[in-house]
Protein backbone atom coordinates (compact mmCIF):
# COMPACT_ATOMS: atom_id res chain seq x y z
CA UNK A 1 0.00 0.00 0.00
CA UNK A 2 1.22 3.57 -0.94
CA UNK A 3 2.51 5.74 2.52
CA UNK A 4 0.14 8.18 0.91
CA UNK A 5 -3.02 6.03 0.95
CA UNK A 6 -2.47 4.75 4.22
CA UNK A 7 -2.23 8.11 5.12
CA UNK A 8 -5.35 8.97 4.17
CA UNK A 9 -7.19 5.63 5.65
CA UNK A 10 -6.08 6.34 9.01
CA UNK A 11 -6.91 10.44 8.89
CA UNK A 12 -10.55 8.61 8.04
CA UNK A 13 -10.35 6.42 11.09
CA UNK A 14 -9.08 9.42 12.90
CA UNK A 15 -12.45 11.23 11.84
CA UNK A 16 -15.14 8.34 12.80
CA UNK A 17 -13.45 8.08 16.28
CA UNK A 18 -12.85 11.78 16.73
CA UNK A 19 -17.13 11.98 15.45
CA UNK A 20 -18.11 9.10 18.19
CA UNK A 21 -18.02 7.92 21.75
CA UNK A 22 -19.19 4.39 21.71
CA UNK A 23 -16.87 2.39 19.78
CA UNK A 24 -16.07 -1.32 19.98
CA UNK A 25 -12.98 -3.38 19.41
CA UNK A 26 -13.09 -7.06 17.91
CA UNK A 27 -9.58 -8.69 17.67
CA UNK A 28 -7.70 -11.62 17.07
CA UNK A 29 -4.18 -13.05 16.68
CA UNK A 30 -3.29 -10.00 14.26
CA UNK A 31 -3.06 -7.69 17.16
CA UNK A 32 -0.39 -9.36 19.06
CA UNK A 33 1.72 -10.73 16.60
CA UNK A 34 4.05 -7.17 16.93
CA UNK A 35 4.38 -8.45 20.52
CA UNK A 36 6.14 -11.51 19.28
CA UNK A 37 2.49 -13.88 20.01
CA UNK A 38 2.75 -16.49 17.09
CA UNK A 39 -0.81 -16.26 14.82
CA UNK A 40 -1.68 -19.58 14.63
CA UNK A 41 -2.94 -19.60 10.91
CA UNK A 42 -0.29 -17.37 9.47
CA UNK A 43 2.57 -19.09 6.83
CA UNK A 44 4.81 -19.31 9.95
CA UNK A 45 1.70 -20.25 12.68
CA UNK A 46 1.73 -22.82 14.34
CA UNK A 47 -0.86 -24.37 11.99
CA UNK A 48 1.92 -24.35 9.71
CA UNK A 49 4.91 -26.42 11.70
CA UNK A 50 4.89 -30.23 12.36
CA UNK A 51 4.28 -31.88 15.22
CA UNK A 52 2.93 -36.02 16.18
CA UNK A 53 -0.10 -34.34 16.17
CA UNK A 54 -2.19 -31.73 14.43
CA UNK A 55 -2.63 -28.22 17.18
CA UNK A 56 -6.13 -28.36 16.46
CA UNK A 57 -6.18 -32.20 18.23
CA UNK A 58 -3.67 -31.52 20.93
CA UNK A 59 -5.35 -28.42 21.69
CA UNK A 60 -8.73 -30.37 22.14
CA UNK A 61 -10.70 -31.19 24.74
CA UNK A 62 -10.37 -35.28 24.16
CA UNK A 63 -6.82 -34.53 23.75
CA UNK A 64 -6.66 -33.15 26.88
CA UNK A 65 -8.52 -35.38 28.59
CA UNK A 66 -6.62 -38.80 27.72
CA UNK A 67 -2.80 -37.67 26.34
CA UNK A 68 -2.25 -34.58 29.55
CA UNK A 69 1.33 -35.18 29.29
CA UNK A 70 1.76 -34.41 25.71
CA UNK A 71 -1.01 -31.73 25.39
CA UNK A 72 0.87 -30.02 28.60
CA UNK A 73 3.87 -30.24 26.58
CA UNK A 74 2.84 -28.84 23.47
CA UNK A 75 1.13 -26.55 25.96
CA UNK A 76 4.07 -25.25 27.68
CA UNK A 77 6.55 -25.02 24.33
CA UNK A 78 4.08 -22.99 22.24
CA UNK A 79 1.38 -21.43 24.16
CA UNK A 80 2.75 -19.48 27.28
CA UNK A 81 4.42 -16.51 26.50
CA UNK A 82 5.15 -15.13 29.53
CA UNK A 83 7.45 -12.61 28.72
CA UNK A 84 5.25 -10.57 25.72
CA UNK A 85 4.73 -6.77 26.23
CA UNK A 86 1.67 -5.19 24.96
CA UNK A 87 2.48 -3.10 21.37
CA UNK A 88 0.95 0.07 20.07
CA UNK A 89 -2.09 -1.01 19.61
CA UNK A 90 -2.93 -2.77 23.01
CA UNK A 91 -1.64 0.46 24.46
CA UNK A 92 -3.62 2.93 21.98
CA UNK A 93 -7.22 1.21 22.64
CA UNK A 94 -6.34 1.23 26.43
CA UNK A 95 -5.83 5.08 25.74
CA UNK A 96 -8.76 5.42 23.93
CA UNK A 97 -11.14 3.71 26.68
CA UNK A 98 -9.58 6.02 29.50
CA UNK A 99 -10.67 8.96 26.89
CA UNK A 100 -14.09 7.34 27.21
CA UNK A 101 -13.93 6.57 23.04
CA UNK A 102 -14.02 2.64 23.16
CA UNK A 103 -16.25 0.83 25.50
CA UNK A 104 -15.41 -2.65 25.04
CA UNK A 105 -12.11 -4.66 23.98
CA UNK A 106 -13.80 -8.48 22.76
CA UNK A 107 -10.68 -10.87 21.65
CA UNK A 108 -10.12 -14.18 20.73
CA UNK A 109 -6.76 -14.25 21.92
CA UNK A 110 -5.86 -15.72 25.32
CA UNK A 111 -2.36 -13.77 26.39
CA UNK A 112 -3.98 -10.67 28.91
CA UNK A 113 -1.64 -8.26 26.82
CA UNK A 114 -4.81 -5.99 26.49
CA UNK A 115 -5.29 -5.88 30.42
CA UNK A 116 -1.81 -5.36 30.72
CA UNK A 117 -2.00 -2.22 28.38
CA UNK A 118 -4.75 -0.80 30.95
CA UNK A 119 -8.04 -1.76 29.40
CA UNK A 120 -10.57 -2.54 31.71
CA UNK A 121 -13.81 -3.89 29.97
CA UNK A 122 -12.39 -6.94 28.14
CA UNK A 123 -14.05 -9.80 27.34
CA UNK A 124 -12.12 -12.79 26.81
CA UNK A 125 -13.82 -15.36 24.08
CA UNK A 126 -11.29 -18.18 24.22
CA UNK A 127 -10.47 -17.59 28.01
CA UNK A 128 -6.31 -16.80 29.40
CA UNK A 129 -3.24 -18.54 29.68
CA UNK A 130 -3.03 -16.28 32.31
CA UNK A 131 -5.55 -18.00 34.83
CA UNK A 132 -5.41 -22.10 36.04
CA UNK A 133 -7.74 -23.40 38.37
CA UNK A 134 -7.41 -26.91 39.94
CA UNK A 135 -10.45 -29.40 38.75
CA UNK A 136 -10.92 -30.34 42.09
CA UNK A 137 -11.04 -28.09 44.40
CA UNK A 138 -10.87 -24.92 42.17
CA UNK A 139 -7.74 -22.97 43.18
CA UNK A 140 -6.28 -20.07 41.48
CA UNK A 141 -2.71 -20.67 39.62
CA UNK A 142 -0.96 -18.22 37.66
CA UNK A 143 1.12 -18.60 34.39
CA UNK A 144 4.20 -19.36 36.17
CA UNK A 145 3.07 -21.71 38.26
CA UNK A 146 2.18 -23.51 34.78
CA UNK A 147 5.27 -22.81 33.20
CA UNK A 148 7.52 -24.19 36.06
CA UNK A 149 6.05 -27.25 36.81
CA UNK A 150 6.48 -30.65 35.11
CA UNK A 151 4.12 -33.16 33.63
CA UNK A 152 0.50 -32.15 34.31
CA UNK A 153 0.47 -29.63 37.30
CA UNK A 154 -1.05 -30.52 40.33
CA UNK A 155 -2.93 -28.83 43.11
CA UNK A 156 -0.73 -27.75 46.01
CA UNK A 157 -3.94 -28.24 48.11
CA UNK A 158 -5.94 -31.13 46.92
CA UNK A 159 -3.26 -32.95 44.41
CA UNK A 160 -6.06 -32.96 41.70
CA UNK A 161 -4.63 -32.02 38.12
CA UNK A 162 -5.11 -27.89 37.26
CA UNK A 163 -6.64 -27.25 33.60
CA UNK A 164 -5.98 -23.81 32.39
CA UNK A 165 -8.67 -21.47 31.80
CA UNK A 166 -8.80 -21.66 28.13
CA UNK A 167 -11.15 -22.83 25.69
CA UNK A 168 -10.08 -25.53 23.85
CA UNK A 169 -11.21 -27.49 20.45
CA UNK A 170 -14.61 -29.32 21.55
CA UNK A 171 -15.72 -27.20 24.48
CA UNK A 172 -18.13 -23.99 24.59
CA UNK A 173 -17.66 -20.67 24.93
CA UNK A 174 -18.35 -18.95 28.05
CA UNK A 175 -21.95 -17.57 28.10
CA UNK A 176 -21.90 -14.87 30.60
CA UNK A 177 -18.57 -13.58 28.25
CA UNK A 178 -19.97 -14.25 24.56
CA UNK A 179 -23.85 -12.13 26.21
CA UNK A 180 -21.87 -9.21 27.61
CA UNK A 181 -19.48 -9.29 24.00
CA UNK A 182 -23.04 -9.69 22.21
CA UNK A 183 -24.34 -6.66 24.10
CA UNK A 184 -21.77 -4.88 23.50
CA UNK A 185 -21.78 -5.03 19.46
CA UNK A 186 -25.10 -5.03 20.01
CA UNK A 187 -25.10 -0.89 21.39
CA UNK A 188 -21.76 -0.02 19.46
CA UNK A 189 -22.19 3.15 17.23
CA UNK A 190 -18.55 2.06 15.43
CA UNK A 191 -17.22 -1.52 15.49
CA UNK A 192 -13.82 -1.94 14.92
CA UNK A 193 -12.45 -5.21 13.76
CA UNK A 194 -8.78 -5.87 13.70
CA UNK A 195 -6.06 -8.73 13.44
CA UNK A 196 -8.40 -11.46 12.92
CA UNK A 197 -9.30 -13.76 9.60
CA UNK A 198 -12.75 -14.14 11.27
CA UNK A 199 -12.07 -17.87 10.44
CA UNK A 200 -12.90 -19.42 13.95
CA UNK A 201 -16.70 -19.52 15.17
CA UNK A 202 -18.65 -18.96 16.85
CA UNK A 203 -16.57 -15.73 17.99
CA UNK A 204 -16.78 -14.36 13.89
CA UNK A 205 -20.31 -14.66 14.32
CA UNK A 206 -20.85 -11.77 16.95
CA UNK A 207 -20.16 -9.66 13.91
CA UNK A 208 -23.53 -10.11 12.64
CA UNK A 209 -24.62 -8.39 16.29
CA UNK A 210 -23.56 -5.42 14.54
CA UNK A 211 -25.58 -2.71 13.21
CA UNK A 212 -24.20 0.64 14.01
CA UNK A 213 -22.92 3.50 12.07
CA UNK A 214 -19.41 2.61 10.86
CA UNK A 215 -17.99 -1.31 10.19
CA UNK A 216 -14.03 -0.29 10.21
CA UNK A 217 -12.25 -3.83 9.16
CA UNK A 218 -8.18 -3.44 9.71
CA UNK A 219 -6.42 -6.72 8.81
CA UNK A 220 -3.41 -7.75 6.40
CA UNK A 221 -5.12 -10.10 4.54
CA UNK A 222 -8.62 -10.32 3.22
CA UNK A 223 -11.79 -11.31 5.49
CA UNK A 224 -15.37 -12.27 5.10
CA UNK A 225 -16.64 -8.78 6.26
CA UNK A 226 -14.32 -6.46 3.52
CA UNK A 227 -17.21 -6.30 1.49
CA UNK A 228 -19.15 -4.98 4.58
CA UNK A 229 -16.66 -2.37 5.68
CA UNK A 230 -16.58 1.24 5.29
CA UNK A 231 -13.42 1.57 5.83
CA UNK A 232 -10.44 -1.10 4.78
CA UNK A 233 -7.32 -0.87 5.94
CA UNK A 234 -4.59 -3.51 5.18
CA UNK A 235 -1.83 -2.60 7.22
CA UNK A 236 -0.40 -3.64 10.59
CA UNK A 237 -2.84 -3.53 13.40
CA UNK A 238 -0.03 -1.85 15.69
CA UNK A 239 1.32 0.72 13.01
CA UNK A 240 -2.33 2.07 12.34
CA UNK A 241 -3.68 2.44 15.78
CA UNK A 242 -0.20 3.85 17.03
CA UNK A 243 -0.87 6.54 14.96
CA UNK A 244 -4.22 7.80 16.37
CA UNK A 245 -4.62 10.86 18.38
CA UNK A 246 -6.88 10.57 21.54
Amino acid sequence: MEDQELKQQIEELQEIIDTHDNIVFFGGAGVSTESGIPDFRSVDGLYNQKYDYPPETILSHTFYMRRREEFYRFYREKMLITDAKPNAAHLKLAELEKAGKLRAVVTQNIDGLHQAAGSKVVYELHGSTLRNYCEDCGAFYDIHYIAESEGVPKCEKCGGPIKPDVVLYEEGLDMNTMQSAVSAIGRAQVLIIGGTSLAVYPAAGLIDYFSGDKLVVINMSPTSRDRNADLLISAPIGKVLGQIRV
